[in-house]
This record gives structure tokens, C-alpha cells and sequence, in this order.
């Protein structure tokens, strides 16, 4: 510690020589000198120390605290009304009111009306009841010049103090700053302060609806055009600094979606190692002085309240050292708090610098020669360009956080900056701006200045909570009707046992419960070569599968089926069909040939015996004419007599839902349920023959095709359908028709998620209320994409990007609700399908008589594969409404394929076994 700062002594013996004077000067300046070194250490210390709060981790007292504040939003510029502002601590020993009135157009702005109140130094420093009840008289001395009437007000309350801050309106007091020291309210939430104060004054009109750190504010109050802004910087008595953080990085939040602002309270960064090689004489003196001696170190060396004091703990060094004024002092230049960050802002003015500094330091009660004022612009300089640069060092480390979590590699953002010393000091802002470059040139900084010191921001963030408030409220209505309960799960299932019961007797029913002529599954002495053909969407395939005893071995080979072909005509579907049968033979040296064939055909079908199967109906876009009503075996072996020199031996029809049954059964022996959930929805399960009208025979069992996409076709589901589902129905191939399907397969839930989008965006809830073209497109938003945007391995920001990439300009809010809306749309699908499972699988449990049953489901489809929640949602509901049946679901491994060509193996075998 230098003994002149410490005693207050004078120098001594006389002043020092002229030639002395440049080394006492250039000695003390360069205490300020702070190389790229030096800021680099500080920014990966603070980086350091930012990643450890956020976790969670304890680390020192005097480390930034990275305090959430529950302002997840930025603003849409849709934002409107009036709202109230109470900032305390942003402006020094004032209290500030503001009437902002928001209008929700962009470049149409209102100015506030705003009146500033000091605060008596005694109410400062006294009790918290003191300070409170001040603010509340302002706001009604406020109140009292407006028109307001009877009309209720939300008010936001910027608090610009360290809090722990535990929602939107609720925020503990952690300590004071900036010369502060209200008793009895540190600990305390200073919102239900402000609310009793407010209330002791007979107000019961405003409602505190947030409480916002000054740093929030400045960002929030960004103005619109700029692009998304999300780092707020203050440097006013004090500094600080906020940015939006992905919210799962927040571990005092626990949530995992969307992105929350976070308070870094970077004045409290205190590491030694890092700050020590940067602090002076002048910087230990000042906090020794302070109010709050050893904290808020990094503040001190930064913030406004302080920069003032520095320079004149310098310029009294120097004076006592015969350096300045002749070795003489005053009694305001030994007075604490007489030089502030204005006076060193005027000094520093490149044009008027010279004489401000000549003016300000005669108020003093000096009398400086011109080398005087020269030598005091070069300590401002040394001291605000030192400030500017620790400032630098802390946002770079910022932008590293920002560029990190976000997983870019060139990050673009505007950060808002507010503050005195911005707005005052002439070269504070470009310093930083340059260093910025330096510290972080993989970031493309746009700096923006806050608007009315950040007041608007505090409207803005009450503005943005009610818009949310208002969204939520829409967005739950709409998506109610998706939410099902147990009750109405239970209907669904209930209704789905009548509905089979009726199909099995041969009754009108709208499931059909189709006999597939398949009484038997694997029992593994299965063995030889056979042909499969899968035909059931825009994709064709031929398989050869060799059932041998160390399995199914299978070679395929996939053809397309052109748009003009499957709406043609039936003959030239058939025809295409054989041409790609022959030319899977040739590329396999089958010709000539004749293997037993088993026909995966994945449409309803009326089965009148294994081999025969007549089309009821054209699912999946398929048109084809001349088809409905006929033996599609029929129309093959036609195509194959058409084609000449191709012997085909066709022994069963088979429906993939079945195929998939099989396939499992051969892994499996407790499979006795097939179900489909990809481009359309079935199920198919073993059925008690007697059960089965439609054909003879009382003992054994028989594999029924339930056709379950058609379930609810006579309006027994209408009370679940919404006016969503109407819409995809209608402009559907097939109104009216397969009403379950298009409430849970893949074909579907793109087009009712869309339609979702489309409605809330009418509503403003989506899209700032700004329709697109690219959104009214039919099938724009594929099912696929409610796998990828509900998968837990993607980040938000991924999520963007599928959006994006369809011509979507949204926001992060944007992005969870349509996460919410795929969610909603595909948990529906999902127990609704679990339902119908629960149903199948209590019949084939009642009908064996058994108080519990253990069986497999072989699974099958893209949705059910690829969606990351569907499955466990299905096997939950399954679980809640079939509590005494065990049920496994089993993944088959190419059901339409290789269980074709098991259904025609266990039929070979059975006839064998028939001959002996």
C-alpha cells in the first residue's frame, strides 16, 4: 500500500524534480495498463465461474451468481396497453415513474410520461418500510397528474439490486449496492414490500405483475427491427449484464424447453488470481472505503458510482506527491465523492474536454496550470479505458456462453446497452466495441441503446407476460379437445368390444373383423424357399426368404409405384406388378422357378379363404380402377397369364398386419396380436373359430384382420373428433370414411398439426399472427417431423431449424408451442391406439377363460418405430386399461415380408402334415 494514500501525508523533502514528474506519472498510469492477456484470463475465469453457477455447483461467495429471472420471452413487437414502471437503484439515490403505452405496431411509438423523484439520503440509509412507503407515495403523487379513473394497471418493478428472484413477481433481496442499506430488507421478497407499501396508501388498482432487474429491462426494451436481442449490458452506478440461456442449462430452473434470462450479477466476480494482476493502489483504497468492503470488487473497477472516485484518488496521490497543483490539495479534493463519473465524462470530450476539466477542478478549489488539466484528461482516460475494457473482457466471456449453448459457430447478436456511463462518456462504448472484436471474433456484436433507460423493457416484460398469460389461455383451448381422460379411454375401448363383438356375428359394425383364413402361427419346423411380394404404399417389394433352422434369411429388392400407375387403371397396376416380380427373378436366377408365394396386399380385404381375397376399398391414395369388389389373387394370376412364361405358385393372401403377427410369432410363441401404426393403423389377433360366424367350425383358432381404421366410420367416435380432424377428413381421398386411421397414423397427424398452426395463427398466437403461404400448403408438414421435433436429443435451436426450413419465421416461443401442439396431436394417436389394444387384448383374454394373460403384440410402422414417445404411450395406456393382461410389444423385423412368406410356409407345412 502506498504510504501517502494510506497516512495522507505530504511529500516529502519539497517537490520533485521536473524530469521526476514523468516517472511518478507514468508509474501510477500504468497501474491502469491491462494487456490482451490479462482480459483473455479474465474472460475464461468468468466463463468458468458462469458455467459452475448455472449448474448448480457451489463455488465462492464473490463468484457471479447467474440468477434466473423468469422472463422467458423476448418481445414479438405485438405487444400493446399501458402499463406502469417503478424503477428503484437504476439512477443512483432516485426513484423513477414511467407510463408507457405500448401500441403493438412496429415504428408507431409513444412517448411515456415520466416524473423523477430523489431520494432523501435518510431514506436511503433507513429502514425498508421507509423506503417503501417513499415509493409508494411517488407513485400515487404520479397517479394523481394522470387519467386514470377506475382503471386497473400492471406495473413492473425494476429492482436493480442482487436477488434471488423465485418467479416473475416474486424476489428476495440477496444485498444492497450502489450506497444503499435500507434495513430489514435484505432477505425479504421486495415485491410483497412494494404490494404493502402500495396497499398502506389505499391503492387497490395496480397490480405488481414483475419485478425486473434494470439489465432485463434494458434488454427487453429493445427496439424492434434489430433482429432478436438477447444480452443486456448496464453500466450505470453499477454494471451488470443478462442473456437468454437455454433453459436446460439452468439447473436452478429443472425445466428442459425454451430459454430463460439469466442475471449474471457479474459484480460480485471476485477471483483473486484473475483480478489481482489487474488492481491498483487507488482500486484497494476505494473498496477499503467503501460501504461494502470486499465485495462487489469487479463493480468497483467498472461501475459509474466509482470511476469518479478512482480519478480522484489519483489525482490526490499525484497532488501529495508534487506532481499536480503544485503539491497543493482542497478540502473537496480530500473529500470523498466530490469528482463522479459526469465530471470525468466532460473531461474526457475530445472538443471541450480542456476546459470542463479547467472549470470542474476550480469548483474544486484548485488551481490547475495547463499540464495540470492536460495530465487529469490522461488519468479519466487511463481509468474509464481500463473500465471499458474489464466491461469487454466480461461480455466476451457472455458471448461465449451465448455462442456455446446455442452450438454456432459464428454467433449474431444485438445486445442493448444502457447506463450513465454509456450514455455520458464519450469513448466508453467504442472502446468496448473494439475490444469486443478482439475478445470474441467469432461473434457478430450489433450494439443497440436502450430507450428511456430501460423503462420501456420493464413495460415490455409486463407486456410480454400478459401476451403469454393471454397465448397459453388459446393455446390450451384449443388443444383440450386432444387431451383425453381416463373416462373418455375407457369409452373408446368399451366401444371397440361392442363394435367386435357385432363385426364377429356378422352384424353391421364399422369393424369389419375380417377371417383371414391363417389358423396357426410359427412353431419353428417352418423350412424352405419361398417368394414374398408387399404391396401397400408408393413402394413395391419382391422377397426371396429361405426359412432354414438358423433362421429367416431374406434378399429384396424395392420397386416404386409411380402416382399414374397406382390411380390407373387395375390392370396396368397388376401388369407393373409382374414386371417387377420378373425382373427380381432374373437378378436372382430364379427363372422358370415356381416357388410357393405368399402376397402381402396391406388394404381391406374380404378374405374368402387363404388364397382369395376380395378388395373391399382403396386406402393409403391408391385409386386404382376395376379392382374393388374382386379377388386381387385373381387380378395377379391374370397379370401373370398376360405376361407369359412365368410360373407363379400364389398360396396365400396375406395383410401386412398379419405379415407382422407372423413375423413376430416366429421369434415369439406368446405373439397372438399384429398391429400396424405407420402410413395407416390395423390390428389383427387370434380369434376362438367359434367366435368367427362367417366360417364353419367350432374348435381351433383363426387369425381375424379387424380392419380397426374404420372404427367409429358409423359416428360412434364423434364426440372426440375436432373440428381439426374435420378438416383433414374432408379434404381427404375418402371423406368420412376411416375415421380412427386419421386420428392416429402417420398419413395424418402432419395435416392436423397443421391445421393447429394455421388456427392459432389466426388466433396471434403463432407467427406474430402472420399468415404464411408456405403453411397453407396441404401436407407441407410431414409426420416425420413430429418424430424429429419431439425427440429429447434435439435442442431447441434444431427445432428451429426443421421449422425454418418450411419457410417458418419464428421465434423461440414459436417453436415450444408447436412442440406442445406435435405433443398434444401424437399422445391422442397414441392412446388411442392403446385403447384399441386393451380391448383386443381383454377379448382373447376372456375368451380363454383366463384371470390373467401374459401375449406379445408384433409391432410394426414408422410412426410407432420412429416416434420417440408413441411406443411407452401406448404400452401406458395399455397398462392403465388391461391391468390383468401382460402385454409385451415385439418390433418385428420386416412383417410384410418375411411374415408373408411365413404365412405361406406355415400353410405348406399344414397341408403336409394334412397328407400324412
Amino acid at each position: 500500500m502506498d504510504a501517502t494514500l494510506q497516512q495522507g501525508q505530504g511529500p516529502q523533502g519539497g517537490l520533485p524534480r521536473p524530469s521526476d514528474n514523468w516517472e511518478l506519472v507514468h508509474e501510477c498510469l500504468q497501474q491502469f495498463k491491462v494487456t490482451r492477456t490479462q482480459l483473455q484470463q479474465i474472460q475464461a475465469s468468468l466463463l468458468g465461474s458462469m458455467e459452475q453457477a448455472l449448474a448448480g455447483q457451489a463455488g465462492p461467495a464473490s463468484s457471479v451468481r447467474m440468477l434466473p429471472t423468469f422472463v422467458g420471452s423476448i418481445p414479438h413487437g405485438t405487444e400493446q396497453g399501458d402499463f406502469l414502471v417503478l424503477e428503484l437503484g437504476a439512477t443512483g439515490a432516485s426513484l423513477r415513474i414511467l407510463w408507457v403505452t405500448l401500441t403493438g405496431t412496429e415504428g408507431h411509438r409513444i412517448e411515456p410520461r415520466t416524473q423523477e423523484f430523489a431520494i432523501p439520503q435518510e431514506v436511503v440509509l433507513g429502514t425498508g418500510q421507509q423506503l417503501f412507503d417513499f415509493a409508494a407515495r411517488c407513485l400515487c403523487e404520479f397517479l394523481d397528474t394522470q387519467s386514470v379513473g377506475s382503471q386497473g394497471l400492471q406495473l413492473g418493478f425494476s429492482f436493480s439490486f442482487p436477488c434471488h428472484q423465485t418467479g416473475l413477481d416474486r424476489s428476495t433481496l440477496i444485498s444492497w449496492t450502489k450506497g444503499f442499506h435500507c434495513s430489514g430488507v435484505e432477505g425479504q421478497d421486495v415485491v410483497q414490500l412494494l404490494r404493502d407499501a402500495i396497499q398502506r396508501q389505499g391503492v387497490s388498482s395496480i397490480d405488481v405483475v414483475a419485478v425486473v432487474n434494470d439489465t432485463v429491462g434494458t434488454m427487453m426494451g429493445c427496439e424492434p427491427g434489430v433482429g432478436p436481442c438477447e444480452i443486456g449490458l448496464i453500466v450505470d452506478t453499477g454494471t451488470n449484464a443478462c442473456y437468454m440461456e437455454e433453459a436446460r442449462h439452468v439447473a436452478a430452473l429443472d425445466e428442459d424447453r425454451g430459454r430463460s434470462c439469466v442475471s449474471v450479477e457479474w459484480g460480485s466476480f471476485d477471483d483473486d488470481e484473475a483480478l489481482g494482476s489487474v488492481q491498483t493502489i487507488f482500486d484497494l483504497t476505494l473498496d477499503r472505503e467503501s460501504l461494502n468492503p470486499g465485495a462487489q470488487r469487479f463493480e468497483k473497477m467498472i461501475g459509474g458510482l466509482y470511476l469518479g472516485e478512482l480519478v480522484r484518488l489519483v489525482l490526490l496521490h499525484l497532488a501529495r506527491r508534487g506532481v499536480l497543483f503544485g503539491g497543493s490539495t482542497s478540502p473537496a479534493l480530500l473529500s470523498r465523492g466530490s469528482i463522479v463519473i459526469e465530471h470525468v465524462a466532460r473531461m474526457e470530450d475530445p472538443s471541450t474536454g480542456a476546459a470542463c476539466a479547467q472549470e470542474i477542478l476550480q469548483d474544486l478549489g484548485l488551481s490547475p496550470e495547463a499540464s495540470d488539466v492536460e495530465l487529469v484528461q490522461r488519468v479519466c482516460t487511463a481509468v474509464s479505458t481500463r473500465a471499458a475494457q474489464l466491461c469487454a473482457a466480461a461480455l466476451a466471456a457472455v458471448l461465449a456462453r451465448l455462442q456455446h449453448s446455442r452450438e454456432q459457430q459464428r454467433l449474431q447478436v444485438a445486445v442493448a446497452i444502457g447506463g450513465r456511463v454509456f450514455e455520458q462518456h464519450p469513448r466508453f462504448h467504442g472502446i468496448l466495441q473494439d475490444m469486443v472484436v478482439l475478445l470474441a471474433p467469432d461473434c457478430d456484436v450489433s450494439f443497440v441503446p436502450s430507450v428511456d433507460g430501460g423503462g420501456r423493457g420493464v413495460a415490455m416484460v409486463t407486456a410480454v407476460a400478459a401476451r403469454q398469460t393471454a397465448q397459453r389461455r388459446l393455446l390450451e383451448e384449443t388443444l383440450a379437445p386432444f387431451r383425453l381422460s381416463r373416462e373418455q379411454l375407457v369409452a373408446v375401448q368399451t366401444q371397440m368390444r361392442e363394435a367386435m363383438a357385432k363385426g364377429l356375428r356378422g352384424e353391421a359394425s364399422s369393424l369389419r373383423m375380417l377371417p383371414t383364413y391363417v389358423r396357426a402361427t410359427p412353431d419353428g419346423s417352418e423350412r424352405g424357399d419361398f417368394l414374398a411380394l408387399d404391396l401397400g404404399g408408393t413402394n413395391f417389394r419382391v422377397l426371396l426368404v429361405r426359412v432354414t433352422e438358423g433362421g429367416a434369411h431374406i434378399i429384396n429388392h424395392v420397386y416404386s409405384i409411380p402416382e399414374c400407375v397406382a390411380q390407373g387403371s387395375g390392370q396396368q397396376l397388376f401388369d407393373h406388378i409382374v414386371d417387377c416380380i420378373v425382373d427380381f427373378q432374373k437378378q436372382q436366377g430364379l427363372s422358370g422357378q415356381s416357388l410357393p408365394l405368399g402376397f402381402t396386399f396391406s388394404f381391406p380385404c374380404k378374405q374368402l379363404g387363404l388364397d382369395q381375397g376380395v378388395l373391399l376399398n382403396w386406402t393409403k391414395g391408391f385409386n386404382a380402377s376395376d379392382c374393388e369388389g374382386r379377388d386381387v389373387v385373381c387380378l395377379l394370376r391374370e397379370a401373370i397369364r398376360r405376361r407369359q412364361a412365368v410360373e407363379l405358385h400364389v398360396v396365400a393372401i396375406v395383410n401386412d398386419t398379419v405379415g407382422t403377427m407372423m413375423s413376430c410369432g416366429y421369434e415369439d410363441p406368446c405373439c397372438e396380436m399384429g398391429l400396424i401404426v405407420g402410413t395407416g393403423t390395423n390390428a389383427c389377433y387370434m380369434e376362438e373359430l367359434r367366435n368367427v360366424a362367417s366360417v364353419p367350425g367350432d374348435q381351433g383358432r383363426m387369425c381375424v384382420n379387424m380392419e380397426w381404421g374404420a372404427f367409429g366410420d358409423d359416428g360412434s367416435l364423434g364426440s372426440l373428433g375436432t373440428s381439426f380432424d374435420v378438416k383433414v377428413d374432408q379434404a381427404s381421398i375418402n371423406p368420412g370414411k376411416q375415421r380412427f386411421e386419421k386420428m392416429i397414423s402417420g398419413m395424418y397427424l402432419g395435416e392436423i398439426v397443421r391445421h393447429i398452426l394455421l388456427h392459432l395463427t389466426s388466433l396471434g398466437v403463432l407467427f406474430r399472427g402472420q399468415e404464411t403461404q408456405r403453411l397453407q400448403t396441404r401436407d407441407i408438414f410431414k409426420t416425420k417431423f413430429l418424430s424429429e421435433i419431439e425427440s429429447d436429443s434435439l435442442a431447441l435451436r434444431q427445432v428451429r431449424a426443421i421449422l425454418e426450413a418450411l419457410g417458418l419465421p419464428l421465434t423461440s416461443d414459436d417453436a415450444l408451442i408447436v412442440l406442445e401442439v406435435c405433443q398434444a396431436v401424437s399422445r391422442r394417436a397414441a392412446q388411442l391406439c392403446g385403447a384399441g389394444v386393451a380391448a383386443v387384448v381383454e377379448k382373447i383374454r376372456e375368451n380363454r377363460g383366463l384371470e390373467e394373460l401374459a401375449v406379445t403384440v408384433g409391432v410394426d410402422g414408422t410412426l410407432y418405430k420412429l416416434h420417440p414417445h408413441f411406443s411407452s404411450l401406448v404400452a401406458a395406456t395399455v397398462r392403465e386399461l388391461a391391468p390383468r393382461c401382460v402385454v409385451t410389444f415385439l418390433q418385428s423385423e420386416d412383417g410384410s415380408g418375411k411374415g408373408a412368406a411365413l404365412v405361406t410356409a406355415v400353410a405348406c407345412r399344414l397341408a403336409q402334415e394334412a397328407q400324412v
